[in-house]
């Protein structure tokens, strides 16, 4: 089965765009298309960016409210990963995080929009991959070769 970290970008364009292919792609994890991972720091991150970044609040409002229950509803699908290698390939210290939990998770992929982890390509065994490609994956791998 195919296995990935669903990074910030990805929890926040879900939240934003509720019919959009990230939060298809969510749903696609939640029904047990693909053994997804984020981390309480992950959703963190994502809860943090929907409170703070004013030309998201511009063009998609939405209020404080239903950002905290949409972090309710990530905690309660968050998991934890016990133990987290050290990482230091990004300019920031959140994409480290990032990879680091999709190395302590043992996943194949990290789903991103964030152009600095598309750009490494991949780190060790963890292929970075944008959320048009890895739904592509995802529905292969439902319908077979």
């Amino acid at each position: 089965m195919l296995s990935a970290v669903l990074d910030s970008t990805i929890l926040v364009s879900a939240f934003l765009r509720k019919r959009g292919l990230a939060a298809q792609l969510l749903d696609s994890g939640v029904n047990g298309a693909f053994d997804f991972w984020f981390t309480p720091g992950i959703v963190d991150e994502t809860c943090h960016v929907l409170r703070t970044r004013e030309h998201l609040r511009l063009n998609f409002p939405y209020t404080n409210q239903e950002v905290e229950e949409y972090q309710t509803l990530l905690l309660s699908l968050a998991r934890s990963v016990s133990a987290l290698p050290a990482v230091k390939v990004c300019r920031d210290p959140n994409d480290d995080y990032v990879i680091a939990t999709a190395l302590g998770a043992g996943v194949q992929y990290i789903v991103t929009y964030d152009k600095d982890l598309l750009d490494l390509t991949n780190y060790q065994d963890v292929r970075m991959i944008r959320p048009e490609a890895f739904i592509h994956l995802v529905r292969q791998q439902a319908h077979g070769p």
